[in-house]
């Protein structure tokens, strides 16, 4: 089984003495818990691991229950460490003022338990982080699945992974695709606006959020406005809730709005959106042209590669914490533009399915970028990029 990178980062740091909680979040289904589970098998430090999956969320006393039972084992065992890792946090009320008493609790009196949380919510997580746990933690954010992993692990063409996506757990099943279309959907769509978000935030109205999903994976790599989204949304309400759904969306890993680049916050905060889908599985699964006929339709197939490299951008904007926009002044416009540290990148991508224009040097012209860049006919292979880590244009 493949391993993904960040386990010898994890290695390293539970090997470290006890300092800080390691935090690993990311959306379902890209290998969080296989990850722990493959460090557990390796570490020779005694573990236990608990997921609070099935417990219900105000069973506090659970995490106060798990713990104690670490704590016998390290003093049964008379060993000098102990690694607990705790799968799905989230879910348990007041989880992260609880897991903060019995961390300190370990540090006064010099209990050497080593702790690892994990959890499918990005920002229930980051929000209990935040408030309770202020400077004793390090976060992992786990994304998709990147094309190289998914041609290591599975042998998938580029071609296989723009439609398909990266989700490891239905590789087996797109020789049927029927059958991955409905895991796809059931699996991972609908479980994760379930649990990752109906079950754990205040959402007034479920089934906007919903179809708010589903307009915006279908126009990934679109620029859409609130106004024209209120278009096609029955109940929309205004454009606040629409934003605040799709930030929603984007923290569990589904699907983000990005930005348009103006060069100064006020701007970008009122631009209407691009979507982008974090896996373009996400997209394909909603669609109904096949694999077969989306290859061979050449304009289906140019959006198909757009949203395949914004959704390669934007997974590693999260990990990589760079920021990610889009550009357009009238007519001219620029794909994707990337900015770290002060230095800007202008990303243009072309599958032979547009004429020659204008916008990158537009754009070049206005905002001075460090590079600008072609992905596809005429610049980077597309499945070059896909193998790249964004960080390193920088």
């Amino acid at each position: 089984m493949i391993k993904r990178a960040n386990i010898e980062q994890f290695t390293s740091r539970i090997n470290e003495q006890r300092s800080f909680i390691q935090v690993v979040v990311g959306p379902r289904q890209v290998g969080k818990t296989t990850m722990i589970l493959q460090l557990l098998e390796e570490t020779t430090i005694a573990n236990m691991f608990e997921s609070a999956d099935a417990v219900l969320n105000s069973n506090s006393e659970w995490i106060l229950q798990t713990w104690e039972t670490a704590r016998l084992r390290i003093k049964a065992m008379q060993a000098t460490e102990f690694l607990l890792v705790i799968d799905e946090v989230q879910k348990i009320d007041n989880w992260s003022e609880i897991i903060k008493q019995q961390w300190d609790r370990d540090t006064r009196e010099k209990t050497n338990i080593k702790v690892i949380i994990l959890g499918s919510s990005r920002l229930l997580i980051q929000k209990g982080l935040s408030e309770s746990l202020a400077g004793r933690f390090e976060i992992t954010h786990l994304g998709h699945w990147s094309f190289s992993e998914m041609e290591k692990a599975f042998g998938f063409t580029i071609e296989e992974y723009i439609y398909f996506g990266g989700y490891p757990g239905s590789a087996q099943l797109i020789k049927d695709e029927q059958r991955w279309r409905n895991y796809i959907k059931d699996a991972l769509i609908e479980t994760s606006i379930s649990k990752d978000i109906l079950m754990l935030t205040r959402v007034d109205k479920p089934a906007l959020l919903k179809r708010l999903f589903e307009l915006g994976a279908l126009y990934s790599g679109q620029i859409l406005s609130y106004t024209k989204m209120m278009g096609q949304l029955q109940d929309a309400g205004n454009t606040t809730t629409l934003s605040h759904y799709l930030k929603l969306l984007s923290d569990a890993g589904l699907l983000g709005g990005i930005e348009k680049y103006a060069g100064n916050a006020v701007n970008k905060r009122l631009s209407s959106p691009k979507f982008q889908v974090y896996n373009n599985a996400l997209l394909t699964a909603l669609e109904n042209h096949s694999y077969i006929e989306m290859i061979t339709n050449s304009k289906e197939w140019g959006r198909l590669v757009e949203s395949a490299i914004g959704s390669h951008l934007i997974n590693y904007s999260v990990t990589e914490r760079f920021e990610l926009y889009y550009w357009r002044e009238n007519n001219d416009e620029v794909d994707f533009v990337i900015e770290k540290n002060s230095k800007l990148i202008g990303i243009e991508v072309k599958s032979g399915r547009r004429a020659e224009n204008k916008g990158m040097s537009v754009f070049a012209k206005s905002f001075k970028p460090d590079k600008v860049l072609v992905v596809g006919t005429g610049g980077i292979g597309i499945a070059e990029f896909l193998r790249m880590n964004p960080k390193d244009l920088f």
